[in-house]
């Protein structure tokens, strides 16, 4: 059974799409420089970072020294890998552990 998300629309449907046919970590790049601002890029890098950090059993308190993510932040996030889509968890075991944060 395929995923259908509430807020699907023929626009969503285009940036997924868009988002399928980037070849390249330069192309990624490029489109989110133009698709978001810098604050926007930034706040989903860190949900990320906190996603992994979570997947990985990482205690909130680790989570906020390593990411600066608020503990509200952090709680969406867990409840996304809890009880979401699995959309996380697919992308973090595709990228093999890579996470590239400080």
């Amino acid at each position: 059974m395929a995923f259908e998300p509430v807020w699907r629309s023929a626009e969503t449907d285009m940036l997924a799409k868009a988002l399928l046919v980037l070849r390249n970590e330069e192309d990624a790049n490029r489109f989110l420089d133009d698709l978001c601002t810098i604050a926007e890029i930034k706040a989903l890098g860190q949900r990320l970072a906190v996603a992994h950090l979570l997947n990985a059993e990482t205690t909130y308190n680790a989570v906020i020294t390593a990411t600066g993510a608020s503990t509200t932040t952090i709680s969406r996030v867990k409840r996304s890998l809890n009880y979401g889509a699995d959309g996380y968890k697919r992308v973090l075991s595709r990228m093999n552990g890579e996470i590239f944060y400080e």
